[in-house]
């Protein structure tokens, strides 16, 4: 480890004790080596034993900072996991966080946009109303329309804070494959690098402006789904501008209700967006945590979401999205002979596991989960068995999956709050049911035949030249391989004569030296014999080349 490695190991270290969070390592055997390291090198007493430990949990994370922060903020969203005071805590992390001083956002406000605030906004608050892990933000109204805005900008200074963090994390990362047996199967490096290129990729506004006015656009119109409006022209990598939207907090399960919002509908809609954006659109918001989620304040019994903050998106490519369909639909249908194909199929396994035993498997983790409201399923103990079942089957992480499957978990964590009898299972079947058939039937053949008819179109003229050339071609071809083939030929009958007449060279030369032995009077014989096997072999090799 480098000096500034080692350094930011100790600050976290130190963080930890601080906030006395030692006090959450399981009183084990296993942990009594890590215990006996606190005490007899770390002396660092608890300064804040009066707070609870959620509090003590959520402080620590936010002096950290956002790498922390982010994975707080998925914590957060396993109320399953967590008691609610914790999980209550960890919620702080989605939106309130501490802020920066207003005057620095302001500062950073008018470099980016080259001059005073008050020249193109009216009304700008300084203090902000809200803050987060990478920014924080500030309302104002756009001079040129009277439109509400908020303006969006970076905490200053935190690409270092970031980058540190990373490099540490990559040692361990490095560490892992020679601490865990089956370290290399988890690919820890690949993970971390799709984490380290997501968490960069939202300290850039304007990739985050372009993904929000995508996924604005693939749910126009929709009843499901509203994304607010984004004023390009103001944009920036480090300043984004984007309509102020009302709405009630997917977390204030309080207010929802007061306001009679259908949950079950709400629900199920959440999880029709999330299988609607990644199986239709190849397009899915990756940080879907409560602190980006609202409910439209507007018929209640046909509640609307409204999605903010896309710094993070994931995309899956057509055989991706084709597996897991196959996958979901024959988890939803119990084929698990059919899973744990499809799984060697791809490559997941190795192709030499025995799929008996590996459907085995699967059939003993998933088959208790079905046909439960998913309050009482535990995802966490899934988990834990489908983990088991993937070093036994030597399975491999795969880091494209790895958005996905943090996204999966937030739409289950809303879903628990929102509505814990949601059967997911039920209302997520017919849509991958019907995307399949979509993929595969009549709609499948006409779709493609409409996107290639221009492309035909423009090269329906030069058929005739294109038939010409691919005959010349082919004519060419069948000359070049006819050459080919008797090369070939003529090589494998200079390669016989060189055998042949290494042969004779070979028994001229034993005969020449059992004359000489027998009779050494005989010396012009056994010479001549000697001379004509190595004339032969000189004529064989030279044959041979």
């Amino acid at each position: 480890m480098t000096f500034g490695e080692l350094r930011r190991l100790y600050f976290i270290i130190r963080i930890f004790l601080t906030y006395g969070l030692d006090e959450l390592i399981p009183k084990m055997r296993i942990t009594l080596p890590l215990r006996l390291w606190r005490r007899c090198i770390f002396w660092i007493p608890n300064r804040h034993a009066d707070k609870t430990v959620g509090v003590r949990l959520r402080l620590a994370m936010e002096q950290l900072g956002p790498v922390w922060i982010k994975f707080g903020q998925m914590l957060s969203t396993r109320r399953d996991l967590f008691p609610p005071a914790v999980a209550d805590e960890l919620a702080v992390l989605q939106d309130r966080v501490a802020p920066f001083d207003g005057a620095k956002a302001k500062a950073q406000i008018e470099r980016a946009i080259g001059g005073p605030v008050e020249t193109w906004f009216d009304e700008f608050d300084i203090n902000p109303l809200a803050s987060a892990s990478i920014a924080q933000v500030h309302t104002a109204t756009l001079k040129e329309n009277g439109a509400k805005v908020v303006i969006k900008v970076i905490r200053p200074d935190i690409l270092p804070v970031i980058k540190a963090d990373m490099k540490l994390i990559y040692r361990l990362a490095r560490w892992v494959p020679r601490l865990l047996p089956d370290g290399r199967r988890l690919r820890p490096v690949e993970v971390v690098r799709d984490y380290e290129k997501t968490l960069l990729d939202e300290l850039n506004l304007l990739r985050e402006a372009a993904n929000a006015i995508q996924l604005r656009r693939n749910f126009e119109r929709s009843q499901m789904l509203y994304v607010p409006e984004i004023y390009s022209d103001y944009c920036s990598e480090s300043m984004l501008v984007m309509e102020r939207i009302y709405g009630i907090p997917i977390s204030d399960i309080a207010t929802l209700e007061q306001h009679g919002v259908n949950m079950k509908l709400l629900a199920e809609r959440g999880v029709q967006v999330f299988f609607t954006q990644v199986f239709r659109d190849s397009f899915f918001h990756a940080d879907m945590h409560p602190g980006n989620i609202f409910v439209s304040y507007d018929h209640p019994e046909d509640p609307q979401y409204i999605g903010i903050d896309c710094g993070i998106v994931g995309s899956l490519n057509k055989e991706d999205k084709r597996y897991l369909a196959e996958n979901f639909i024959a988890f939803f249908n119990r084929d698990y002979r059919k899973v744990a194909e499809l799984h060697v199929d791809s490559g997941w396994v190795p192709p030499d596991t025995n799929v008996e035993d590996f459907e085995f498997a699967i059939r003993t983790v998933c088959e208790p989960i079905f046909e439960k409201p998913l309050a009482e399923i535990s995802f966490g103990h899934v988990l834990l068995n489908l983990f088991n079942t993937a070093r036994r089957f030597n399975m491999e992480v795969q880091p494209q999956l790895v958005l996905l499957q943090k996204t999966l978990l937030y739409i289950e964590g809303i879903g628990r709050q929102l509505y814990p009898q949601l059967d997911l299972w039920k209302t997520a079947k017919p849509f991958l049911e019907d995307w399949i058939k979509d993929q595969i039937g009549l709609p499948a053949i006409w779709r493609a035949v409409k996107d290639k008819a221009p492309f035909w179109a423009e090269k329906l003229p030069e058929l005739p030249e294109l038939f010409y050339e691919s005959m010349r071609h082919h004519k060419m071809l069948k000359h070049s391989v006819d050459k080919l083939a008797g090369e070939m030929q003529e090589q494998r009958t200079r390669q016989h004569q060189s055998r042949y007449l290494f042969g004779i060279g070979a028994t001229l030369v034993l005969s020449g030296v059992a004359v000489l032995l027998r009779n050494p009077e005989w010396n012009m014989t056994s010479a001549l014999l000697i001379a004509a096997g190595a004339v032969s072999w000189i004529i064989g090799w030279r044959r041979t080349n």
